[in-house]
């Protein structure tokens, strides 16, 4: 099986251990994970904004860039998402039939870390250890885009160490939403309370998720309000092993 790594804008830019893990995770499990250097944006951002036909070169880019994979695996539920449903239609709206075949084609496999590992390579257990308290926070994307479900807390679960709390209304957004924490920040901000106040609940050390986005938001409010908890990426955890520095 021929496999890239999605690496995504926010690990290229902000969170490059969250690229770095999932490559060593995916080593470690046997896979030569290659990752081509002409990917770029996957164009969620100019959607979400309004400028659609912006993000049809960048559609067109991620087909002929990942066009030979077997399998394209990113760390992030909301670009899968993106990918998955907004690369084909784009392509349509532009009236270039043959962009969207193929990118409905390429979106069929490209997959959300979780996803692949449970589904793909049929792994629960990573030979990972992480002798931490976790709560995980299912994004909003890998929830209602992807449906996830317990593939995250499979994996977790599988942890050697790890002691996985439910976070109380674990379904509720984070406040995020990518531009919407922007345009509509005294919302955003409510929302983001209400999250950490359910992380508080739960006593964890860390709070994970699959989408670096997310963990960012939450990890801010956290630090400002000096809760102690840390947020880190789910494929950071699984990637840790007793022979390897805890994140």
């Amino acid at each position: 099986m021929r496999v890239a790594l999605f690496i995504t804008c926010l690990a290229d830019g902000l969170v490059p251990e969250v690229a770095k893990a999932t490559v060593r995770l995916l080593q470690r499990l046997g896979i030569d994970v290659e990752v081509p250097l002409a990917q770029t944006c996957c164009g969620q951002m100019h959607v979400n904004t309004g400028y659609p036909r912006s993000a049809v070169p960048l559609v067109a880019n991620y087909v002929e860039t990942f066009a030979g994979y077997d399998a394209i695996v990113a760390p992030s539920g909301s670009c899968v998402g993106a990918i998955r449903h907004q690369h084909a239609t784009l392509a349509r709206q532009a009236g270039d039939l043959e962009l969207a075949s193929a990118a409905a084609a390429l979106g069929g496999r490209t997959f959300e870390l979780s996803e692949f590992l449970v589904d793909e390579l049929g792994v629960t257990d990573v030979g990972a250890y992480y002798p931490h308290r976790v709560t995980y926070h299912p994004t909003c994307h890998s929830l209602r885009l992807l449906r996830v479900g317990d593939r995250p807390t499979q994996l977790l679960r599988a942890v050697e160490g790890l002691e996985l709390v439910e976070l109380p209304d674990a379904d509720q957004c984070c406040g995020f939403g990518g531009t919407f924490a922007l345009k509509n920040a005294a919302v955003s901000s409510a929302m983001l309370t209400d999250k950490t106040a359910a992380i508080a609940t739960t006593a964890a050390q860390v709070c994970t998720a699959g989408d670096s986005s997310c963990l960012l938001h939450i990890g801010g409010g956290l630090s400002r309000q000096g809760a102690g908890v840390r947020t880190v990426h789910l494929a950071e955890i699984l990637a840790t092993t007793r022979m390897e520095p805890l994140p």
